[in-house]
């Protein structure tokens, strides 16, 4: 079971009861303690956590209970992680921390910068690496709000990002979300995250080199550093060219600084083709959009870089027996 630090629920049980809720029962639906919720020193099931959250969002009738939550917390949910990325050099460098530590804080949580379409920008994403895939709307607004808020503490208040994306649908508002997150935001994205200023990566930060090395002994301590793989890196690349239907073994290779036969090459020494994982990006980015009744199928189509729903058909009869209709259903069924 994948956990996370019991600090991502601070602040939940108040804001709960704020909308009339009770947060005990939500929390002990969801095999939490509500004695639990904020503590340091305790770790709770992410599935669990994640639920919890939704289902406040339900019971209390805010769509917005996400972004709301997210108001409440910032850098210091995060622990030694946060303390390690705090006194670093620069943002790139705090960046690249909250990348190779994220697992002290949940293994099932990732973050990432990745090059952008545009030269001048980067691509910060948030992920959950959780199979099936929960439904996780106002996790994600939640995330992306605490993300912006430790932006802000890093780079002060008046930072912005250049944009928001988010893989759902507005649950709310759509001019809501340009007033919370400060700049324009976008739908039905194929990840979780900021659009953000090359140059900003080079800012300074309030370093403090004794409490750094400090949290950063700590963190390689308890934390097992995964190798970043040649599959890993096409598969995150290919995630964010799908939309735009330029996902080929030659776009992802440039963009990995590599020729494509050496990518090949690289892939096939890792057992695993391009093609394999294009088909496995676009099967999981398929069940995770079906899982929202409000992603069409015609949106899903070009999320996938499909040029014909009928393509979207034939590839759903293949990774789940079943006309993309059909699978959603079930899918909803199951959820409740």
């Amino acid at each position: 079971m994948s956990l996370i630090r019991a600090t991502a629920l601070s602040h939940f049980p108040e804001l709960v009861r704020e909308l009339g809720g009770d947060p005990e029962e939500l929390l002990a639906a969801h095999g939490i303690r509500a004695a639990d919720a904020g503590r340091s020193d305790v770790y709770v099931g992410l599935r669990g956590g994640i639920g919890a959250i939704e289902a406040a969002a339900t019971t209390t009738g805010t769509t917005d209970f996400g972004r709301r939550l997210g108001l409440r917390q910032g850098i210091e949910i995060l622990g030694p992680l946060g303390v390690a990325a705090r006194t670093a050099e620069t943002l790139g460098v705090a960046l690249r921390i909250f990348d190779l530590f994220m697992a002290a804080y949940s293994p099932g949580l990732s973050v990432r910068l990745h090059p952008h379409a545009d030269p001048t920008l980067m691509f910060f994403e948030y992920r959950v690496e959780l199979e099936p895939a929960p439904p996780q709307e106002q996790t994600v607004e939640l995330s992306l709000g605490i993300t912006l808020r430790v932006l802000q503490f890093l780079l002060g208040p008046d930072y912005r990002p250049v944009s928001a994306h988010i893989p759902h649908p507005p649950v709310g508002p759509a001019a809501d979300y340009r007033h919370y997150f400060g700049c324009p935001v976008r739908f039905g994205e194929p990840a979780a995250g900021f659009s953000i200023r090359g140059a900003d990566l080079d800012r300074p930060l309030r370093r403090d080199h004794l409490m750094h090395q400090t949290a950063m002994d700590y963190l390689d301590s308890i934390v097992e550093q995964r190798p970043q793989t040649a599959a890993r890196a096409v598969s995150d690349i290919t995630r964010h060219l799908l939309p735009t239907g330029t996902a080929t073994i030659d776009n992802v290779a440039t963009q990995m600084g590599l020729h494509p036969k050496a990518l090949q090459r690289k892939l096939s020494a890792e057992q695993t083709t391009f093609a394999e994982i294009l088909d496995r990006v676009r099967r999981d980015t398929a069940q995770r959009c079906l899982r929202n009744p409000d992603i069409t199928l015609a949106h899903l189509t070009r999320q996938l870089g499909y040029a014909e729903q009928s393509v979207l058909t034939r590839a759903c009869q293949r990774w789940f027996g079943t006309t993309p209709t059909l699978y959603r259903a079930t899918l909803l069924a199951a959820s409740g």
